[in-house]
C-alpha cells in the first residue's frame, strides 16, 4: 500500500523513522512519500520537503513567511493528488497537517494522526475539527485517551510514548570516552537543558548558572541543541566548572546526577533517564501573563501532568530564582529524596504504556486499511 506521511519537525522525523519500520513489518511492500528528515529518508521512499524547510516558530515568524507556509500548503495538495495514498499519516505538527487533513478528508482519502496536537493544553476548540477530518488517532499519554473518550467523544488508541523505544534502543554510551571526548572531569555531572530557541536558551542558562558557586564538587553540563551554533554558547562558557556537549543530550543524560531542565519534553526523557530533575520556567513578563490566562492546567511538566501529581518541583517566573533552584538542586542530590523521585519515574514509566508505540500504531493503521 501507499502511505504518504507529513512530519514537520525532528521529533516528528525520529518518530516517524520508527512507524515506517513497524509498517515495513507488517505491509513489507509500503510505498513511502513524506515530508519529514535524515532519518526518515533513511528507511527508504521519497522525501519530499525536509523538516528544515518548515519551522516556523512564533506568530511573528508565520505571518513574515505566511507566503511560503501558503504555496507548501497548496503543493502538498498537489503532491497527494499525484501520488494518490491509501492513507495519509499526519505526526503532531497541527497547524500545518489539520489544514491538510481537512482537504483530504474532502477528497475520501483515509487520515490517521499519530500523536495528538496538546489541545487539552490549550486550543480545545480544535477538537470539532479533529472529530470531523480525521479517522483515527493514536495517542501517546494515557490521560489523552480520557480526554477525548470520555470529555469529548471521540475514540482514540493509547499507544504509549515512542521515546520509550527511543531510548531503549540507542546505543549505550561508554561513560569513560564519552567524557573524555568532551573535556569532562570525574567530577559528578549535573545537566543542564536550556531549550533549543536562542531567547530561551540565554534567559535559561542565565538563571541555571547562577547557582554554580554553590555547588562546588560538580560540573555543569550544558546540553547544545543541534539547532545552535557552538559560538552561541561561548558566551556562557567563562568558567571551568562550566562544560559543554552539542547535541548529546541522552548521552549526557545517561551519565548525569541531576539535571536542571527548561519546561518540555526534556522534562520527560530526564525522568526517562532516571536523572532526578528540577523543572525551570521563566518568560517575558507579558508572555507569562498571556500564557497564564490561555492554560489551564495544574502543572507544565509532562512528568507531573502524566502523574498527576508534583513528582518533580516547578520553579515558574518568579520563582525560578538562583535561592529556590539551590534548595530544591540541594534536595534532589540528598539520596533520600532521590529514591523517592526514583520509585515515581518507575511508576511514570509504567503508565506510559511500555515498548512498542511505534509498532502498534503501524499495526492498527495497516490492519484498518485492509478492512
Amino acid at each position: 500500500m501507499r502511505y504518504y506521511i507529513i512530519a514537520g519537525e525532528a521529533s516528528g522525523d525520529l518518530h516517524g523513522s520508527n512507524l515506517m519500520k513497524g509498517i515495513l513489518k507488517e505491509d513489507p511492500s509500503a510505498e513511502f512519500r513524506f515530508w519529514g528528515g535524515d532519518l526518515m529518508q533513511s528507511m527508504g521512499g521519497t522525501l519530499v520537503k525536509h523538516y528544515r524547510e518548515l519551522a516556523f516558530m512564533g506568530f511573528a515568524e508565520v505571518i513574515l513567511n505566511l507566503k511560503t507556509i501558503l504555496s507548501n500548503i497548496k503543493f502538498c495538495k498537489n503532491d497527494i493528488t499525484q501520488f494518490k495514498p491509501d492513507a495519509i499519516i499526519f505526526i503532531d505538527y497541527p497547524g500545518f497537517n489539520m489544514r491538510i487533513a481537512k482537504w483530504a478528508k474532502r477528497n475520501n482519502i483515509p487520515t490517521h494522526y499519530y500523536i495528538s496536537p496538546q489541545i487539552w493544553a490549550w486550543k480545545e476548540n480544535r477538537i470539532k475539527a479533529i472529530k470531523r477530518d480525521f479517522d483515527k488517532m493514536y495517542v501517546i499519554l494515557p490521560f489523552e485517551k480520557d480526554f477525548y473518550e470520555n470529555k469529548h467523544n471521540f475514540p482514540v488508541a493509547f499507544v504509549g510514548h515512542p521515546l520509550i523505544d527511543a531510548i531503549k534502543n540507542r546505543t549505550i554510551t561508554d561513560t569513560s570516552k564519552f567524557k573524555a571526548d568532551n573535556n569532562l572531569s570525574e567530577k559528578p555531572i549535573i545537566a543542564l537543558l536550556p531549550g533549543s530557541r536562542k531567547q530561551e536558551i540565554s534567559k535559561m542558562l542565565s538563571v541555571m548558572l547562577s547557582v554554580i558557586k554553590d555547588f562546588p564538587d560538580y560540573q555543569f553540563v550544558i546540553a547544545g541543541a543541534p539547532s545552535q551554533e557552538y559560538e552561541f554558547y561561548k558566551q556562557f562558557l567563562n568558567n571551568e566548572q562550566v562544560k559543554f556537549v552539542s547535541n548529546k543530550t541522552y548521552d549526557l543524560l545517561s551519565v548525569a546526577t541531576a539535571a536542571l531542565v527548561t519546561s518540555g519534553t526534556a522534562t520527560l526523557e530526564t525522568a526517562l533517564f532516571k536523572v532526578p530533575e528540577v523543572v525551570l520556567y521563566k518568560g517575558s513578563w507579558v508572555s507569562y501573563q498571556i500564557a497564564k490566562r490561555i492554560l489551564t492546567l495544574k502543572y507544565i511538566s509532562l512528568v507531573n501532568l502524566i502523574m498527576d501529581k508534583e513528582v518533580v518541583t516547578e520553579l515558574i517566573q518568579d520563582d525560578c530564582n538562583a535561592e529556590k533552584i539551590k534548595r530544591e538542586l540541594t534536595k534532589i542530590l540528598d539520596s533520600d529524596n532521590r529514591q523517592e523521585l526514583l520509585a515515581n519515574y518507575n511508576l511514570l514509566e509504567q503508565k506510559l504504556g511500555g515498548e512498542g508505540a511505534s509498532d502498534k500504531t503501524a499495526k492498527l493503521i495497516v490492519n484498518a486499511l485492509k478492512r
